[in-house]
């Protein structure tokens, strides 16, 4: 009895243990069990794991340089780094900056050279790497230098920021995207088939499933088995029904689709009129439903061009400055740069003028065709140019009067065109004002020509 308490555990018989490994097989979570086995299986990032894609390339020539994965959770990152030690056939070693410290990854690095001087290669995967601090960064760029380690950083930080320049010198960075609703649905129809029965959701509540993972694949698979546990024989869920399951609400929006150009053009023409409170509630809307915040900074930049103008010029400064501040903040710290932006625009003057005068200059320019400039206001560097007559009778402005000369400066011939014509809102006012003055003497001193 001792021995059989003690001793080796009995073996099971074949089909308990295929029974054992089908149960320990169904505890693991939908996600582990769907990683893919090849990178042609990959989701979601082809730009990286397809045909010609940067990886792909890298696998044809049968070896691969340090690399940087930077991307938002769940779009792969772990799963393709394993991948790739998998194709090449290096040793896949993974630790956390969370979790880790010098020892340990003096440890990683002993490990990695002692295969190397058996011949064989080590993938080094450091999972949020850059949470580990700068000296911590520095201890990769020996180990990277002579080979010890093929190191894979993932991060969900823009490394620019974040990561050692050193470090960045020696690794390439690849950027893992958002799964976009295409693709979360090919995870769902692949869950669907690994557990051969359909998601007990009609099309509404599946397109909400899909918005509430934004962009992430793990959590789309974590979504649906929430869902297959609460649903009982023959029950269908609707979209309110899905949002009491799983305790998340989906934001009636579509980053890919009406959704997105509706709210951006809500927050646009808000900030056209001069409400100040209704764009930052579009503002706030497409924030809140996982809209890009750099997209939005964009747009923030095109309003401040098209829709104030030389009326406020500070407008686009702002605008810039906001952009910049969320790329250097990122989130949430930076979204409130965006809503100081959205109330400067939505309350600075308006003024489509350099807008209207840019299109009008533009259509302008290719009926014009190939006129040339006239050769008054041509330099002359060669003799020969100089015999042509480049440059003579040009007019030094500074040296007239009022540091005007009124020169003409369109193609000879071309009838004098207008285009900018500003309004009676914010600088432009004064802008107006000196137009008119020069147009007044350009008129004097070409009657006396």
């Amino acid at each position: 009895m001792a021995s059989d308490l003690f001793g080796d555990a009995p073996r099971q018989a074949p089909e308990r243990a295929t029974r054992s490994s089908a149960a320990s097989d169904a505890a693991r979570p939908l996600a582990d069990r769907l990683r893919p086995a090849a990178l042609a299986d990959v989701v979601g990032q082809e730009h990286l794991t397809g045909e010609g894609g940067v990886l792909s390339r890298m696998l044809e020539a049968g070896s691969l340089g340090s690399m940087i994965f930077w991307g938002p959770p769940g779009t792969g990152k772990t799963t393709v780094a394993r991948l790739l030690a998998g194709e090449v056939g290096y040793a896949f070693e993974q630790i956390s900056a969370i979790f880790s410290g010098v020892a340990d990854l003096k440890k990683v690095f002993e490990a990695a050279r002692l295969r190397r001087d058996n011949g064989r290669r080590t993938l080094l995967f450091v999972d949020e790497i850059h949470r580990f601090n700068r000296a911590q960064q520095d201890s990769f760029l020996p180990v990277m230098e002579d080979g010890t380690v093929t190191l894979v950083g993932a991060t969900t930080e823009n490394p620019s920021f974040e990561l050692n320049a050193a470090l960045l010198s020696r690794a390439r960075v690849l950027t893992f995207r958002s799964h976009d609703a295409d693709s979360l649905a090919r995870l769902l129809e692949r869950a669907e088939a690994a557990e051969k029965r359909p998601l007990p959701l009609d099309d509404a509540a599946r397109a909400a499933l899909i918005r509430m993972a934004d962009g992430d694949g793990r959590a789309i698979l974590t979504l649906a088995e929430e869902v297959w546990r609460a649903g009982r024989p023959g029950e269908i869920f609707d979209a309110a029904a899905l949002s009491e399951i799983v305790q998340r609400r989906a934001p009636i929006y579509d980053k890919g689709q009406d959704g997105h150009y509706n709210f951006i053009s809500a927050l646009h023409k808000s900030v056209r009129g001069s409400d100040p409170d209704a764009a930052l509630y579009w503002l706030c809307r497409m924030l809140d439903a996982g809209e890009d915040p750099l997209f939005l900074g964009r747009r923030l930049v095109r309003m401040a061009s098209e829709d104030i103008g030389l009326a406020d010029p500070q407008a686009l400064t702002v605008a810039l400055a906001a952009k910049d501040a969320y790329d250097y903040l990122g989130s949430p710290e930076g979204e409130l740069a965006l809503a100081e932006a959205t109330v400067y625009l939505a309350t600075a003057p308006k003024s489509n003028a350099v807008y209207v005068a840019y299109k009008a200059a533009m259509r302008a320019a290719k009926e014009s065709g190939s006129l040339l400039p006239p050769k008054v206001i041509l330099n002359a560097p060669t003799k020969l140019m100089k015999d042509e007559g480049y440059g003579t009778g040009y007019a030094y402005d500074h040296d007239a009067p009022d540091a005007f000369s009124g020169q003409n400066y369109f193609p000879d011939g071309m009838e004098r065109p207008s285009f900018y014509r500003p309004t009676e809102r914010g600088l432009e006012v004064r802008l107006g004002e000196r137009l008119q003055r020069w147009s007044q003497l350009r008129a004097e001193r070409n009657r006396g020509r």
